[in-house]
C-alpha cells in the first residue's frame, strides 16, 4: 500500500468517527450510513480496525434518539454478514447493545433489534458461544434466553446448558461477575423459563453434579432438582 493510499484510509476513518460522534443526531445518521458503504468498498481497513470502529458504533445502538438507534440496528443486521468472523472480537458487546432495545417501545426499533439480533446468534462464533452466555447471564434480562430458545432450540442446548452444567460442577468460566452464583442461578431460572420439563430431564442425566453438596442445592431452583 502506498503513503498516498494509507493517508486516505485514515481520512476515512476519522471522518467515520467524528460523524459517530457528533453532536447533532442527523450527522450522527450520515455516520453510521457511512459504515456499510466502507464495509463494501474497504472490507480490509474495517476488519483491521474493527474494534475501534465499532466502540464508537455501539454506541449508536444505544442512542438517544430513536431514528439513530433503529438505522444502526439496521445497519448492524446488513454488514453482519458482509464482515462474518471479522466480527469475533465485537460481537459479544454488540449482542448486548442490541438486546437492550429488545423492550423498545418503538416498534421500528424493536423490529430492528430482532433482525439484528438474528443475524448476530446466527454468525456468532461457536467458540464465543459459552462466554456469550456467561455474559448474557450476568448483564441481560432472562427474557433474551427465552427468545434465543423460540427460535433456536438447539444453540441454547448445545451451548447454554453446557455452561449451567459448568457453574453447577464448579467449573471456571470467563464471567466478570463477583457473584457467580447469582450468574448461574440466573441462567438457571432462564433456562427452565424456556425449556420447562425438558430442563428436568437434562438435569436429571446431571444428578451427580446438581447433588454433589448442600451448597449447591441451596441456590439451585428447587424445581429443578425436584
Amino acid at each position: 500500500m502506498s503513503l498516498a493510499d494509507s493517508v486516505e484510509e485514515m481520512d476515512m476513518l476519522q471522518k467515520l468517527y467524528h460523524l459517530l460522534q457528533a453532536k447533532g443526531f442527523q450527522t450522527r445518521l450520515e455516520g453510521v450510513a457511512l459504515l456499510p458503504e466502507l464495509c463494501k468498498s474497504s472490507p480490509q481497513l474495517i476488519s483491521k480496525n474493527i474494534v475501534q470502529i465499532f466502540y464508537y458504533f455501539v454506541l449508536r445502538i444505544c442512542d438517544s434518539h430513536k431514528k439513530v438507534r433503529q438505522k444502526a440496528l439496521d445497519v448492524l443486521a446488513e454488514i453482519i454478514g458482509l464482515l462474518d468472523d471479522a466480527m469475533n472480537p465485537v460481537m459479544i458487546r454488540l449482542v448486548e447493545g442490541i438486546a437492550k432495545n429488545l423492550s423498545s417501545s418503538d416498534p421500528g426499533v424493536h423490529a430492528a433489534a430482532v433482525r439484528a439480533l438474528e443475524e448476530s446468534v446466527a454468525h456468532l462464533d461457536p467458540c464465543l458461544h459459552g462466554a456469550w452466555w456467561v455474559r448474557s447471564c450476568a448483564s441481560l434480562p432472562a427474557e433474551l434466553v427465552e427468545w434465543v430458545y423460540a427460535r433456536s432450540p438447539e444453540v441454547v442446548q448445545r451451548y447454554a446448558l453446557p455452561v449451567l452444567w459448568s457453574f453447577l460442577d464448579n467449573k471456571a468460566l470467563p464471567v466478570r461477575s463477583a457473584n457467580i452464583r447469582t450468574v448461574a442461578t440466573k441462567l438457571a431460572l432462564a433456562l427452565y423459563e424456556a425449556m420447562g420439563n425438558k430442563l428436568k430431564k437434562c438435569a436429571a442425566s446431571k444428578q451427580d453434579v446438581l447433588q454433589e453438596d448442600d451448597q449447591v442445592l441451596s441456590w439451585t431452583p428447587p424445581d429443578l432438582t425436584s
